[in-house]
C-alpha cells in the first residue's frame, strides 16, 4: 500500500495564521474596516533608519542578536516630520492594469535629517507593488519601487528603504520554506496536534522575523499583528481548558484582550459588541410571532427602518416558501404510491418543484431542504 506523503505544513500559514491577524474572522457580519486605520493608526512606531550593511538573514534557528541584519533604527522624536515622502498615485496609466484607479497603499517617507521613517506604512508601500508580482514580471515591479525611492527621498533614504526591501524579500522566501514543512499526516486530525503546531508555526515565523529585521523594524512591520496572534492563541488555549468555569474563561479572555495594544484591543471591543448586537437581532428572528412584529422590534433595538423592512420582508418570504414546501413534500409523497417508472418518478419530482416554486431562489432553499431531510 502505498503511503501518503507528509501534509505540508502550509494550510497552518495560508489558512490558520491569517485568521490570528485578521481581526475575529469568526465574528458573525463583522464591519468592514477601514483601510489602515482601526489596526494601525497611531499604533505604528515611527522609526528614523541610519544606513547599515545587509547580508544574507540567519536561519529561523539562529537568535535574534546582533547578527542580524539590521538598519540600525535609533527612535525618533514623538513628533519628527515627514520631510520628504513617495506620491500617493501611480497616476492613470499605472505599470500594473490592476492598480488602476487605486492609491498607493503606505508610502516611503524620510524625515527631517533625510533618513528613513520605518513604520508599517513601509511594509504597506512594499505589498502595494509585491502583489502585482505575477501580473508583471518580478524585477519589473521591484523597478518601480527602487524608482519612488530614488526619486522622491534623500539619497540616504533611498538606499535605506533598498536595503530594507532586500531583508523584507529574504524574510518572505524563508517564510515561504516554513510554511512547507510538513505535519505528521497520522496526528494532523487531533485538535491538539493541530494547536501545538499552530502555536508552534507563529512561533518558527516570530524566530524567523527576528532574525532577519533589526528590533525596531521587527516592532514596526509585524508588532501588532504578533500581538493579535498571540491574544487569539491565548483565547484558543483557554477555551480548550476543562478546569475553568465558564465565568473564569470570560475573565481570562478579558485580562488578555486588554493586553492588546489600544488600536487593537479597541477594535476588539467593538467587534465583540457587534456580535453580541447581532445574536440579540438573530435572537428576535427567532422567537417574534410575526415578520411585522420581528421588523418593530429590530427597530426598537436601532436597526434603521430600511434594514428593518428587508428583514420582514425577507421573513415574510420564508413564511410563504414554508407553506409552499410542506405542499411540495405531501405531493411528493404522493407521487412516490404512482407506480412510475425511475425516468417518469424524476421527471414529475421535476415539474412538481417547478410548479410550487417559480422562483430560482425559492427551488435552491427547496433542494437544500431535500438534502438536509429524508424526503421522498
Amino acid at each position: 500500500m502505498t503511503q501518503r506523503a507528509p501534509r505540508p505544513r502550509r494550510w497552518l500559514a495560508a489558512c490558520v495564521l491569517p485568521a490570528l491577524v485578521a481581526g475575529s474572522a469568526w465574528w458573525l457580519y463583522q464591519p468592514a474596516p477601514t483601510a489602515h486605520t482601526d489596526a494601525h493608526t497611531d499604533a505604528r512606531p515611527a522609526l528614523a533608519s541610519p544606513a547599515s550593511t545587509g547580508g544574507r538573514a540567519p536561519s529561523p534557528s539562529t537568535p535574534a542578536t546582533s547578527t542580524a541584519p539590521s538598519l540600525a533604527l535609533d527612535p525618533p522624536a514623538p513628533d519628527d516630520p515627514v520631510a520628504a515622502r513617495t506620491p500617493v498615485s501611480l497616476g492613470p496609466e499605472p505599470f500594473a492594469g490592476s492598480l488602476a484607479g487605486t492609491d498607493i497603499d503606505g508610502a516611503l517617507k524620510a524625515n527631517s535629517t533625510g533618513e528613513l521613517i520605518v513604520d508599517l506604512e513601509t511594509r504597506d508601500f512594499f505589498d502595494y507593488f509585491l502583489s502585482s508580482v505575477g501580473e508583471v514580471a518580478p524585477e519589473q515591479a521591484l523597478d518601480q519601487i527602487r524608482t519612488l525611492a530614488t526619486t522622491s527621498l534623500p539619497p540616504a533614504a533611498a538606499e535605506q528603504a533598498m536595503t530594507l526591501l532586500d531583508q523584507y524579500l529574504a524574510y518572505k522566501q524563508q517564510a515561504l520554506a516554513l510554511e512547507s514543512a510538513p505535519l505528521d499526516p497520522a496526528r494532523q486530525g487531533d485538535p491538539d496536534y493541530q494547536q501545538q503546531m499552530l502555536r508552534q508555526a507563529f512561533t518558527d515565523l516570530k524566530r524567523l522575523r527576528q532574525s532577519v529585521f533589526s528590533p525596531e523594524a521587527h516592532a514596526a512591520f509585524f508588532g501588532l499583528e504578533e500581538a493579535y496572534g498571540e491574544y487569539t492563541l491565548a483565547t484558543l488555549d483557554i477555551a480548550r481548558r476543562t478546569d475553568l468555569s465558564p465565568s473564569a474563561k470570560t475573565a481570562l479572555v478579558a485580562w488578555h484582550r486588554e493586553q492588546l495594544p489600544a488600536p487593537l484591543r479597541q477594535t476588539e471591543q467593538r467587534l465583540i459588541e457587534s456580535n453580541q448586537s447581532n445574536q440579540q437581532r438573530i435572537e428576535i428572528m427567532t422567537t417574534a410571532s410575526s415578520p411585522e412584529q420581528a421588523g418593530q422590534q429590530l427597530r426598537e433595538q436601532g436597526m434603521s427602518v430600511e434594514a428593518a423592512t428587508g428583514v420582514t420582508d425577507y421573513l415574510r418570504e420564508r413564511e410563504g416558501f414554508e407553506r409552499r414546501y410542506q405542499e411540495y413534500r405531501e405531493a411528493l409523497t404522493h407521487l412516490q404510491t404512482a407506480g412510475l417508472a425511475e425516468a417518469d418518478l424524476a421527471a414529475q419530482r421535476t415539474r412538481l418543484l417547478h410548479q410550487h416554486f417559480p422562483d430560482e431562489q425559492q427551488q435552491t432553499w427547496a433542494r437544500l431542504e431535500m438534502l438536509g431531510s429524508k424526503a421522498p
